[in-house]
């Protein structure tokens, strides 16, 4: 059964009549209901107040993330896809309006500390009684339990706990630059929201769902702790180039772009890089016979690869690895990837007309369906941009939203 056009015409998400209401700030929460949105749901954001702080956090580490009109860029990166409603849940009425929105809401998720949750009545205990179909999710630093679970967190301190910073080769703690651990995070969260969903379809019952920075970092670092705990190895392989076989190593060619290859097994692949490289001559050399003997010289055989590709420019070894079927792959920065022919090929990223900025290009959404449409459908909304029209939804009048926001209860 296809899933038909949404209400603009579009071919519907996959999530299309699905409706999520959040309470959340920064990233690792609200990043979750933003892919939620990738897939055609309806999500309407509370925000209190100034709103999310994320839409002021405009420098990290020196860098200014500000748009033109002085807020964050990582605000529109976790609130694509959203209505925007500004709500004080503090006032009773406030809270009222919450009620009405849960009530008629497949999805509550919110990543607020447990004793705030608690406190302002936005926990599983409280919106379940409004609407026991819920699914209630949370998104924390350490996990529901233990004496970490009502601090707050940041992604560096997830990637410290779990032990990311010790999987880069370096041998000083180092972080994965900007947010690597909130998305994956995010996307955690998404895959427990969407699992509920399928329980409450099969099943009928609603439920509480929790995801955690430090959670997520040991699930992404799955190879490494299994590693370490059934065979006590310690598995983070030094970056040193000079202790890794050319068939597995990273190489600077003559216009200064890198390129990495990956080969297993590397017997099938040596005499094919050879020849590539204009290297034959080295199945011949005693010292490189086989993968005992290059790992025995393997710092003489890096030198020596090293000289090899600084002879031409990164994309002349594509064109020359390519129709080999060796694995090899440009070493690019962020900023080539925007004009990245397979990205773009593939939909991975894709043109978009920015209310602020106008065309832009931005990551699409990276799975393909068949039946369905999947990607970003609007842009984060201003402060309270759509306070009116959700409420206007749920049957207040012109007159009863004058009366709200002249009581303070909305903006």
């Amino acid at each position: 059964m296809n899933p038909g056009k949404d209400i603009e015409g579009r071919q519907a998400g996959p999530l299309e009549g699905i409706r999520i209401v959040e309470y959340g700030v920064f990233h690792a929460g609200p990043g979750a209901t933003a892919i939620l949105g990738d897939l055609g749901a309806d999500v309407i954001k509370i925000e209190t107040g100034k709103g999310d702080p994320e839409r002021y956090w405009t420098t990290v580490g020196g860098m200014d993330m500000s748009m033109p009109d002085g807020q964050s860029v990582m605000h529109q990166v976790s609130n694509r896809n959203k209505k925007g409603i500004c709500l004080d849940i503090t006032h009773p009425k406030g809270r009222g309006i919450l009620h009405r929105l849960v009530e008629q809401a497949d999805v509550f998720l919110t990543n607020l500390r447990k004793s705030t949750k608690a406190k302002l009545g936005v926990d599983y205990a409280t919106l379940s009684k409004v609407n026991p179909r819920i699914i209630h999710a949370n998104v924390s630093g350490y996990g529901p339990e233990g004496a970490m679970s009502d601090l707050g967190a940041f992604d560096p301190l997830g990637m410290a706990r779990s032990g990311m910073m010790f999987i880069t080769g370096s041998e000083q703690p180092a972080l994965l630059h900007l947010g690597v651990l909130d998305q994956a995070t995010a996307i955690a969260a998404s895959h427990a929201i969407l699992s509920a969903l399928f329980v409450r379809e099969r099943h009928g019952i609603g439920q509480e769902v929790h995801v955690s920075l430090f959670g997520t970092g040991l699930w992404l670092t799955y190879p490494n702790l299994m590693l370490n705990n059934l065979l006590s190895l310690d598995p983070t392989i030094p970056s040193d180039r000079l202790k890794h076989s050319p068939l597995r190593n990273c190489f600077c060619c003559s216009d200064g772009k890198w390129i990495l290859g990956t080969h297993h097994p590397e017997e099938r692949y040596w005499p094919i890089f050879c020849e590539a490289t204009g290297q034959s001559a080295l199945l011949e050399d005693p010292r490189f016979l086989d993968d005992a003997s290059r790992a025995a010289n393997n710092e003489e055989l890096v030198a020596h690869f090293d000289r090899v590709f600084a002879t031409k420019t990164r994309d002349e070894w594509m064109e020359i690895f390519l129709p080999r079927k060796l694995m090899f792959c440009s070493v690019q920065r962020v900023d080539e990837l925007e004009s990245d022919p397979q990205a773009q090929e593939n939909g991975y990223m894709v043109p978009f007309e920015h209310p602020t900025l106008g065309p832009v290009r931005i990551p699409g959404y990276p799975v393909h369906f068949s039946a369905c449409e999947a990607g970003t459908r609007t842009a984060a909304p201003t402060l309270g941009q759509h306070t009116d029209s959700v409420l206007g939804d749920l049957g207040y009048t012109e007159e009863d939203i004058r009366a709200l926001r002249g009581e303070g209860v909305v903006s």
